[in-house]
């Protein structure tokens, strides 16, 4: 027999101590890709300054307001009280996701040949480690909105965006780190 406690929303105490340790847990992965990242640049700073030269900066800060417009759909999705702007809200974010996709295998495309470089000090495997394990999360979840989009319930849709937005706040992270430090 388990115990579990209704808050003052209606969401019971496990399911949002099992939705904190998704985010957690997905913070610390990204957070430990990123440390990695950061020792090597320290250990190797001309190689991962030469290296940043190849990325496609434009497309990337593209992509960015890309995800944080996704952002605002998924907090929208959140928001509404009326199902038809929550499954709206919630298919915009998905489509915003979908395009950040194709807009990453478009930059992906030009740098994907200094892969293995020697001369890059791994700065490319580990980039495309980041970003591909990111981009593995846009589409999981870009489809997993698709999926909920159809019934939309207010607790679904609230555990989904907020992963949504932990996702963003690791692109976030991962845009400076990567592309301007």
């Amino acid at each position: 027999m388990t115990a579990s406690v209704e808050t003052d929303a209606g969401v019971r105490s496990d399911e949002q101590f099992i939705l904190w340790i998704l985010v957690w847990s997905e913070l610390i992965a990204f957070g430990i890709l990123l440390a990695a990242f950061l020792v090597l640049s320290l250990l190797h700073p001309e190689s991962y300054a030469m290296a940043k030269l190849h990325l496609n900066g434009r497309l990337a800060s593209f992509n960015t307001l890309v995800l944080i417009a996704s952002g605002w759909f998924a907090a929208e999705a959140h928001r509404a009280q009326s199902i038809h702007i929550r499954r709206a809200a919630l298919l915009g974010a998905a489509i915003l996701g979908f395009l950040f996709v194709g807009i990453k295998v478009i930059e992906y495309s030009g740098e994907i040949r200094f892969a293995g470089d020697a001369a890059f000090h791994a700065f490319f495997e580990l980039y495309f480690l980041i970003t591909g394990f990111h981009l593995a999360h846009v589409i999981f979840l870009g489809f997993v909105m698709l999926a909920i989009a159809r019934r939309a319930e207010t607790e679904t849709v609230r555990t989904v965006t907020t992963l949504w937005h932990v996702i963003d706040l690791v692109w976030l992270t991962i845009f400076p780190v990567l592309y301007l430090g």
